[in-house]
């Protein structure tokens, strides 16, 4: 306590006596003495002055800064940007004098659509911007809307340099024109009815131009990842003549099948009608082949029988035959026996008393 106030209790108590009197001397003194800390804290007054105002800038004037990840920092003294940029994590920074810019590097989405896609909330920070459909005139200055999706990323190394050229609406800078300039440039060489058609080839056109323009940017400040044609809106007299043209086309592509049907069907009937000629063909082929071979095998039979006849068998024939006669005559004395014209067996008629019948006994 400060000796100004212990003078004070002095006089107060009159001259150190108890009742402030100085009659009565058998009374106590009251001397009042101030704690430890408050006699010392004149001398360590500007240490703690120091750190209160050491603690009210860290609060309003923040000196520090957390870059999360798929972030980078940019830092700027007396307003010029550092090369390097700061990594993901905690940093400080001089206050008034420095400043850091966070910027993200993480997938940005970049999309082209019409008014109503256009009316949908998107959330801050989600890294998707919309714009309005593309306006495209073709090769016959028929206009056409294009609707993409572009997808790249700030790159990070070079991002302190990007910032410094573009701005922080970088994105409107270089993506933005680029995009549209080679959509119209490609859709540009086309005419109308031919987009549906070639969507494919135009897709594939304007996602390797866009790619170009934004690797020719000095620096690469950007990394295009990719490319979608979503959509392409024509006029509505273009789509009724494309309709028609496909019917037309549809309606050809029907007379011809109807046509190769009809050829196919009289093939079939001409490959069966051959198919059962050669059936028949094959069929009176064989008939003829097996007459053929029972003809040759009989006179070949006929050929072997007239070779195995000699004058003995001959003989034996007719001595056998000659049994027979003597047999019949033996039995009925009454048979006539007579020969046949340019036969060699004899025909033998048996007379009986019953009644007649014919037998002819031949070889």
């Amino acid at each position: 306590m400060p000796a100004d106030l212990n003078d004070y209790f002095k006089k107060k108590n009159g001259g150190g006596n108890f009742g402030g009197g100085g009659d009565n001397d058998n009374r106590t003194p009251f001397n009042v003495e101030p704690p430890d800390f408050m006699k010392n804290f004149g001398k360590a007054s500007g240490v703690v002055y120091f750190l209160i105002a050491v603690v009210l800038i860290a609060i309003f004037a923040k000196p520090y800064v957390i870059i999360n990840s798929g972030e980078m920092g940019i830092k700027a003294t007396a307003g010029k940007f550092e090369p390097i940029p700061m990594e993901p994590g905690f940093h400080l920074f001089i206050p008034f004098i420095q400043q850091v810019f966070i910027v993200d590097t993480k997938v940005r989405i970049m999309n082209y659509s019409s008014t109503e896609d256009l009316g949908e909330v998107v959330q801050r920070g989600s890294g998707i911007k919309r714009n309005a459909t593309i306006s495209v005139l073709d090769a016959r200055g028929l206009p056409v809307s294009i609707e993409l999706t572009v997808q790249y990323k700030l790159e990070p190394s070079t991002a302190p340099q990007t910032i410094a050229t573009w701005g922080m609406s970088w994105e409107d800078k270089i993506i933005n024109p680029v995009v549209r300039d080679v959509t119209r440039s490609v859709i540009g060489k086309f005419n109308a009815e031919e987009l549906p058609q070639k969507r494919n080839e135009i897709a594939v056109n304007i996602e390797e131009g866009i790619r170009k323009a934004i690797d020719a940017q000095p620096g690469q400040p950007v990394e295009l990842l990719t490319v979608q044609l979503r959509e392409i809106v024509l006029p509505a007299k273009i789509k009724e003549q494309i309709e028609r043209v496909q019917v037309a086309r549809q309606e050809v592509e029907r007379t011809k099948y109807e046509v190769e049907r009809a050829n196919q069907e009289a093939l079939k009937r001409a490959a069966e009608a051959e198919g059962q000629a050669k059936a028949r063909e094959i069929n009176a082929q064989g008939q003829a082949n097996a007459l053929k071979i029972e003809a040759e095998a009989e006179a070949y039979a006929n050929k072997k029988i007239s070779e195995s006849i000699s004058s003995p068998l001959l003989n034996l024939r007719q001595i056998e035959v000659q049994g027979k006669f003597n047999e019949a005559l033996r039995e009925n004395k009454d048979a006539k026996i007579f020969l046949t014209p340019g036969g060699s067996t004899p025909n033998i008629w048996v007379d009986t008393k019953d009644s007649q019948k014919a037998v002819s006994v031949s070889k």
